[in-house]
């Protein structure tokens, strides 16, 4: 076991951040750590890395219990934030250079691993660019190459690919797949479910300061409550055939504006023939209509909510 996390609770003041959190990453495994603005997420990763001093748990990353000094560990763990943490004087290649070397002083294998690093996010091209003359997305791959230039065997990425364009988001996250597989381990976070269902082996939806569930994303899905959930466009939808369709027995959510009504369905068996049967009976044309289970997106919003959260 990579990292194993035993009821790790963390107060400030008042407000209980961390509430008896468990967590365990095996070795070569992607792991998603989800959860809405305030959950803990940072705070987790703080205290796992002993950045942060927390009041009862264990942390154990290795194999071996970890503490604010315990620099053998720490030397093994890649860190990449989502604030850009990289030297704005510096070139692409001094700045992986930089960072590679805190970790690694033979300038030989020190070199190696910074060339290593910068071709395998693609800016071989841009070695001597500064990263002010770097895109949003070229500055993300700075920012990734800094943090795993010395070979770490864990690498935490907390929204690598926030604001990127398509292209640097494909490719970090082709390149963590690849990570993954050379046996490296990954602990994930995003608010990107796509990116999730696409990269993690398994994940933790995580909610004011505990965990409220843990599986791959196939198993969060089936514990959903809902069912299917079916989009119709339409011309119009007056008060009275909404009244209709909101009154059948199985609906959980109805949502009506703009011409759209998207309707959520209790799990079971299809709705679609008694929906379009309504839809018929009041003479309603059906622009265009769509059919989809819940995706990992509407179970996040079901489990945790739709209100809107602070940064807390």
């Amino acid at each position: 076991m990579i990292v194993k996390i035993n009821n790790l609770v963390k107060r400030y003041q008042e407000l209980l951040a961390l509430d008896h959190f468990n967590m365990t990453v095996s070795q070569g495994e992607i792991f998603g750590l989800l959860g809405p603005n305030g959950s803990g997420k940072t705070t987790a990763i703080n205290c796992m890395l002993a950045l942060l001093q927390y009041d009862s748990g264990e942390v154990h990353i290795f194999g071996e219990r970890m503490h604010p000094n315990n620099y053998s560990v720490k030397s093994r763990i890649g860190l990449v934030m989502q604030n850009i943490g990289v030297y704005y004087q510096l070139t692409v290649q001094e700045n992986v250079d930089y960072f590679c070397g805190l970790y690694i002083n033979n300038n030989k294998i020190r070199q190696e691993c910074v060339d290593e690093a910068i071709q395998f996010v693609g800016l071989d091209e841009f070695r001597k660019f500064k990263p002010t003359k770097l895109s949003g997305g070229l500055l993300r791959r700075l920012n990734l190459a800094c943090g795993i230039a010395h070979r770490p065997d864990l690498i935490i990425l907390d929204e690598p690919t926030v604001a990127v364009d398509p292209q640097s988001r494909n490719h970090i996250l082709a390149g963590i797949k690849q990570l993954a597989s050379e046996g490296r381990t990954i602990l994930y976070t995003t608010h990107y479910m796509e990116e999730v269902e696409y990269l993690c082996d398994r994940l933790t939806i995580l909610d004011r300061g505990k965990e409220i569930i843990t599986g791959t994303s196939d198993e969060i899905k089936n514990m959903s409550k809902s069912g299917e959930i079916i989009t119709l466009e339409v011309f119009e939808l007056n008060n009275e055939v909404q009244n209709q369709i909101t009154n059948l027995n199985e609906v959980s959510d109805f949502n009506y504006e703009f011409g759209k009504a998207t309707i959520t369905f209790e799990k079971g068996k299809s709705h679609l023939i008694r929906l379009m049967n309504i839809l018929e009976e009041n003479q309603v044309p059906v622009i265009n209509m769509s059919v989809k289970q819940p995706s990992l997106n509407d179970v996040f919003l079901e489990i945790t909510g739709k209100e809107l959260r602070d940064h807390a």
